[in-house]
């Protein structure tokens, strides 16, 4: 298995940018500017800087995995990691796992989190201090345990970034609803500072004889309900844990965006996070990352990949909408190869935004241009650039020799999932896996599961170093 890995790796040369060099990402994070954050591989990792250096060796590529002697993570979770065999100086990938506190929001707080906030509690912490917090124990807030993995391109700058700053974006988005959240009783007011509609009854009214006694409930009382000729939904809490979470993913692409003028910011990342909070689990995924859920043998998938050739209908109604982003130079349509200018005026196979079968039509001038989508599988491209259409940073991304931007293709917005731990039966062998497509380029998830299902039993199911076991074999 472990040749397999090493073997897809050193021939992907590619990697999830033609060319892999970066030389398309001008403009904002220039070389001359000062690092955001300096290079490193997760702190959890706590590497001396000649360990760091020495993890960037290609031909030993050494496999790390945390210091089990006197490192823990929450939920005994396991880490490992091998640099790539050759298509990046460094590692551009980056991790983190860390217990945080959401407290009401008290005032006004900065729009830009910091990666010195307090609402930050360190998980990875000698002899497991502070893996045991129970949710509800702080009457002011809540707690939660945050993963996430970040897979680089084109330099580490917008990984390293995100790695040190999303978990607070999320937390910052959080912090409004923490008095909705832990009242689950109740649903979500429409308004903030509403009264939530669906109040006991004896808060809200009174009985007949003492309404009838006191005029209140008569037309004009100051105790009448607005009389209301609209319906309303009822949102669900894990709905506002969602939008949370998508707005956090937002609100980190802009400021990578904003702060690129200032510091050196390289390249983008796609993002997979985890957010357990209140009993369910989040898994959010913008790119081609994947996280699975192994219960009783079997495969729950929870992340969806978004690539050229998943999104290719969003793509294409964006640029059939906004021609402009072609630059006149590539068209949105998608056949089944190269048009050729001896074909104009014949009838060809294509396909529009608006379909996900084939037809013919008629091959026209503008059809010799570039197609937007070109390629298959992992080697489809969007404009012959970057395989991976959601993701963090690429703010200075351009086709090759142009001035054609591909960021206005490439969306923040991850899609995420919630599992409901409470739902189900699990056993100490159950377990969530998150990884890069390094990983899911040559396994399946089946393969992947039948490792995980023939390997753990054979470990102590109290073991605090089974997982880190189980990925170093994995590895």
């Amino acid at each position: 298995m472990l040749t397999r890995v090493k073997s897809a790796v050193a021939n992907f040369m590619g990697g999830i940018m033609a060319g892999g060099s970066g030389a398309e990402h001008g403009g904002g994070g220039g070389a001359d500017l000062p690092l955001r954050f300096p290079y490193g591989r997760p702190e959890f990792l706590a590497l001396s800087p000649d360990e760091v250096e020495c993890s960037a060796d290609h031909i030993a590529r050494p496999i790390l995995i945390l210091n089990k002697e006197t490192q823990r993570l929450p939920w005994t979770t396991g880490y490992a990691e091998v640099i790539n065999a050759g298509k990046s100086t460094h590692n551009e990938d980056q991790a983190s796992c860390e217990v945080l506190h959401v407290k009401k929001k008290t005032g006004g707080t900065s729009s830009t989190p910091n990666k010195n906030s307090s609402t930050k509690r360190r998980s990875s912490l000698p002899n497991g201090e502070g893996l045991q917090l129970k949710e509800n124990s702080d009457t002011d807030g809540m707690h939660l345990h945050y993963w996430s993995l970040f897979d680089g391109h084109a330099g580490s700058g917008a990984a390293v970034v995100a790695s040190k700053l999303l978990q607070h974006h999320i937390v910052e988005q959080l912090q409004e609803i923490v008095d909705i959240m832990k009242n689950s009783a109740v649903l979500p007011p429409t308004c903030l500072g509403e009264e939530p509609e669906n109040m006991t009854a004896n808060s809200r009214t009174l009985t007949r004889a003492a309404s009838l006694r006191s005029g209140v409930g008569a037309p004009g009382s100051p105790s009448t309900p607005p009389t209301r000729f609209f319906t309303e939904k009822k949102i669900p809490h894990e709905c506002l844990v969602i939008g949370a979470i998508e707005s956090a993913f937002k609100e980190m692409d802009l400021q990578i965006e904003r702060e690129r003028t200032i510091y050196n910011i390289s390249g983008g990342c796609t993002a997979l996070v985890v957010v357990y909070l209140l009993g369910k689990l989040y898994v959010a995924n913008a790119g081609d990352s994947r996280a699975i859920i192994i219960r009783n043998g079997e495969v729950v998938p929870m992340s969806s990949e978004f690539t050229p050739e998943t999104e290719r209908q969003r793509l294409q109604y964006l640029a059939f909408m906004q021609p402009h982003l072609l630059g006149n130079e590539f068209t949105h349509l998608e056949f089944p190869r190269r048009v050729q200018r001896k074909e104009i005026g014949k009838r060809m196979l294509y396909r529009d935004f608006n379909m996900t079968g084939w037809a013919y039509k008629t091959i026209e001038e503008d059809d010799l241009k570039f197609p937007l989508i070109y390629g298959e599988g992992k080697k489809a491209r969007v404009m012959a650039t970057i395989g991976v259409t959601r993701g963090l940073g690429d703010h200075d991304l351009k086709v090759h020799d142009s001035s054609i931007y591909i960021k206005p293709f490439l969306s923040s917005t991850p899609e995420v999932k919630v599992y409901d731990l409470q739902q189900y039966e699990h056993g100490p062998d159950d377990v969530l896996i998150l990884a890069t497509d390094g990983l899911w380029d040559v396994l399946l998830n089946e393969e992947v599961a039948e490792a995980v299902t023939n390997f753990l039993p054979n470990c102590d199911p109290d073991g605090p170093h089974r997982y880190f076991i189980l990925l170093h074999f994995l590895k």
